[in-house]
């Protein structure tokens, strides 16, 4: 396949620096690497936190950022196996992994200490040409909508980890804090189709709207609500049995620990910059709660998270712009005025 030599890309030099839309060269795959050529690429919460260097770990400088980008193999390294040109591919914030600590044995490769993150210590899918390790890169089916699959990669992927990590059973009450944002609103599906009953915690009209028609139970304003925890106590009859906390709201996720149901798990996704999760120690030991966090996913979570979207049991729902319009997304995404998933086209 025909690969030119400079792309466009969305490059900044500094944290929290100007987001430059530029021409950049195209990288070659290292021989362990495929090449893809970005299509679509979702905008996650994580891109903004990288942008800003929220958090302490350090940002490869300058960055092009991006962890949800779908695509075409138009590049393969020479030691690479398995793929071939005009394959479908994602690529995911685990960008590639040691695969031989003891975390990537037992299938937690997300948690490899010399794990390579796209969009953070790798040049992610804010560029029309990216790499990607061959092992950990996420494998598409044929046929499949790049734009509608790209916030799978990470939102989909992650909310469906988080969800598997709460222990629920089929009929249990799963409360999702930050439910119609861009992984709550896949959140809700994942756990309508894993035969849960969801309440969703969220603010504004725009955002209940959105959570019923993705068929959400439950909806609990906290801007109108007098009480969130006594509302959620008194729907689901005693506390949900599991929270999953995608907001970055410090405040949610202490509220979280008062309405999960006793014997219930609040588990932590969203990461707000410096925050705590506060849990008051009475409630914590007499309802016999847990507090877990998940991150991201495996190579195994992937291939599921993917199945139930290629079945149809989970839709992105996205709203395309131009890569170009990058900054204006990261606005509105500070603002807290995203419902759904923001989604780039590197073409434009």
């Amino acid at each position: 396949m025909s690969v030119p030599k400079t792309q466009k890309a969305v490059v900044f030099e500094t944290n929290g620096g100007e987001l430059e839309y530029k021409d950049i060269p195209v990288p070659k795959p290292a021989a362990n690497e495929i090449l893809i050529n970005v299509k679509y690429s979702g905008v996650c919460h994580t891109d903004l936190h990288a942008w800003k260097g929220d958090w302490p770990l350090a940002t490869k400088l300058p960055l092009v950022g991006g962890h949800e980008g779908a695509g075409v193999v138009v590049g393969i390294g020479e030691n690479v196996k398995g793929w071939k040109l005009g394959d479908l591919a994602g690529i995911k914030w685990l960008n590639g992994s040691c695969m031989a600590c003891e975390s990537c044995e037992l299938s937690n490769e997300s948690n490899c200490p010399h794990a390579d993150l796209s969009g953070y210590t790798h040049d992610g899918s804010f560029q029309q040409y990216a790499t990607a390790d061959a092992v950990q890169a996420a494998r598409i089916p044929e046929g499949t909508d790049l734009a509608e699959v790209a916030p799978i990669l990470c939102a989909g992927i992650t909310v469906y980890k988080a969800l598997k990590s709460a222990n629920l059973r089929a009929g249990n009450w799963v409360a999702i804090s930050g439910a119609a944002g861009g992984l709550g609103s896949l959140a809700v599906q994942y756990a309508k189709a894993m035969g849960y009953r969801v309440i969703g915690i969220d603010g504004g009209d725009e955002k209940e709207q959105l959570f019923k028609k993705l068929g959400g139970e439950y909806f609990v304003d906290f801007r109108k609500s007098k009480d969130v925890v006594a509302e959620i106590l008194e729907v689901t009859g005693g506390g949900a049995h599991g929270v999953v906390n995608v907001s970055v709201s410090e405040a949610a996720i202490e509220s979280s620990t008062h309405y999960v149901r006793a014997n219930g798990t609040v588990v932590l996704v969203g990461l707000p910059g410096g925050a705590k999760c506060c849990s008051d120690v009475f409630n914590h030991v007499v309802k016999s709660i847990s507090i877990v966090g998940s991150y991201v996913g495996s190579r195994a979570d992937t291939r599921q998270a993917l199945d139930f979207f290629a079945r149809g049991l989970v839709k992105s729902p996205i709203k395309i712009v131009g890569l170009s319009e990058l900054p204006d997304v990261f606005e509105k995404m500070e603002k807290g005025q995203i419902a759904g998933r923001y989604v780039v086209d590197t073409a434009k």
